[in-house]
């Protein structure tokens, strides 16, 4: 999973907040095309053929990348830009990957219970749970949410999505294009509170 554009200039030098030109390379979203979905406050986390693999940037320090950790594979280039080069790495049987075990469990239990069968789709996820962050979507154990499944409907304008954040409470939208381009939003983007009651 590449890392996704904004769909806003951001103001580096002042409040670090978006204004209203669109990212190159974002203008689809603002021409009507692609699909708003729900952007998830967890870590990413991919599953192919059965297994569960995190989310792992080697950042720039010094400039040099951080070594790549056994197993580690790109998902895109590195960006020489902002010193990020994520990738994929396979979860463990380690401390470190404990809640990672325990959403990829939980989501094969829920499934059962609901009577399906078969490994978990491949696709990417959201880790998300009580030891995840601040826990912002509140849920009692550690699960997996599959990224593009849950839609949204809002407006794709700078002051109709900032309104729209006023009166909906997500950390952010996601838009999937067809061809798998996608472009994000974030409420703190425009000096909103993530979580809401965060102070």
């Amino acid at each position: 999973m590449k890392k996704v554009i904004s769909l806003f200039k951001r103001d580096y030098e002042g409040n670090r907040q978006v204004y209203d030109e669109v990212v190159e390379g974002a203008e689809w979203v603002i021409a009507g095309e692609g699909i708003a979905t729900e952007k998830f406050d967890g870590i990413a986390c991919m599953v192919r053929g059965g297994k569960l693999y995190k989310r792992y940037d080697r950042k720039r320090k010094k400039g040099k990348y951080k070594s790549a950790p056994d197993g580690w594979e790109a998902c895109q280039e590195p960006d020489d830009n902002t010193g990020h080069w994520p990738g994929w790495l396979p979860v463990g049987d380690g401390p470190e990957d404990q809640w990672h075990r325990e959403g990829f469990e939980g989501m094969m239990k829920r499934r059962t219970v609901l009577g399906v069968s078969g490994p978990l789709p491949d696709a990417t996820y959201e880790l998300v749970g009580p030891k995840i962050g601040v826990n912002a979507h509140h849920q009692p154990d550690h699960t997996l949410w599959q990224h593009g499944t849950h839609w949204v409907v809002c407006p794709r304008t700078f002051d109709g999505i900032k309104e729209w954040f006023k009166v909906n409470i997500y950390e952010g939208i996601v838009w999937h294009h067809p061809d798998g381009r996608m472009v994000k939003i974030k409420r703190r983007d425009f000096g909103y509170n993530w979580p809401e009651d965060a102070s």
